[in-house]
């Protein structure tokens, strides 16, 4: 079957908990629905482990959660197409998506690309990406093993990623610029009793250097400005995320921080393309959130499909 020469009913892009819900959700309701993304399950897939997801008490892995979602609206019949989709437009009749050198047509759209790291933009960190710089524990944290890490930020991702790292490294030193974590406070009690996690609080990163590799992180107290050094060898940064909104940049509307800006029923600006999950104006971006956008983008986009 070449989808490419057929006119989709609905098209999700995006392979993380907000589109696979989307997608089960579509499936079960007899539309004809094409997921479109990368594989990999998105920044969901890549952590280390979930806690809070409602029906499995003992926790378990982002991939693994991310893998039952798959399986779950393939079973269910939702079609798996891989692509990265570079940009979405529209004739105001059907929508155009380009991406992977291919072509799609669809009736309706629901994006669920999620969302990438901020950086941070301090000196050395791009130049250190990948010899010592990292966003992601669970990918690069055993590079680490034995080592100093430095772990930037106070909310949820900073401090889980920091008590996987405490499994790996020597010492972990959490730089945060408040006096007060923001993470919540099952987490906040795991990270206090980790002896080899310790905190350094009201300071901000000033730079990053070293040889080859990472060597030394200099930090900043906001309170009486002094500048200290810190021997680490790994820096890891969670300092807020960034929606993938560029290919719709330009086409809908956007809040301040590049989010999708959609009303309670993922509707977005242009009728019949819907958002859902860490790419839309959201005030909480966690598993259970994300599949609830999913799930009442999908019932919007059957209402759109229902109506034109």
């Amino acid at each position: 079957m070449n989808l490419n020469k057929e006119v989709l009913p609905l098209a999700i892009v995006g392979g993380g908990p907000a589109g696979l819900t989307a997608g089960l959700y579509a499936a079960r309701a007899g539309i004809k629905a094409v997921l479109l993304s990368l594989p990999g399950g998105g920044m969901g897939a890549a952590t280390d482990w979930v806690a809070n997801y409602p029906g499995f008490p003992d926790g378990l892995s982002g991939f693994d959660l991310v893998e039952r979602f798959r399986l779950q609206a393939d079973r269910a019949g939702l079609m798996f197409i891989t692509a990265h989709i570079d940009q979405i437009r529209s004739n105001e009749i059907l929508f155009h998506l380009e991406g992977s050198g291919e072509r799609w047509v669809a009736r309706s759209v629901i994006v669920a690309t999620g969302a990438y790291p901020a950086r941070l933009g301090v000196p050395g960190e791009s130049e250190y990406r990948g010899r010592g710089v990292s966003y992601c524990a669970t990918c690069d944290g055993p590079f680490f093993r034995g080592k100093e890490i430095a772990v930037i930020g106070g909310g949820d991702s900073a401090i889980q990623e920091a008590i996987y790292l405490s499994n790996l490294a020597l010492r972990v030193t959490v730089v945060h610029r408040r006096a007060l974590l923001r993470a919540n406070q099952a987490l906040q009690k795991i990270a206090f009793a980790r002896p080899n996690i310790v905190f350094r609080w009201d300071t901000i990163l000033v730079d990053i250097s070293g040889g080859e590799n990472v060597t030394t992180v200099h930090l900043k107290s906001v309170t009486d400005g002094r500048v200290e050094s810190l021997d680490v060898q790994g820096v890891f940064l969670y300092v807020g995320l960034k929606p993938n909104s560029e290919l719709v940049a330009g086409f809908v509307d956007l809040d301040s921080q590049y989010a999708i800006i959609t009303d309670p029923l993922m509707h977005t600006s242009v009728a019949g393309l819907f958002a859902a999950g860490d790419i839309r104006n959201t005030p909480l971006r966690q598993f259970v959130t994300a599949c609830a956008d999913g799930a009442v983008a999908a019932q919007s986009a059957l209402h759109y499909l229902e109506r034109n």
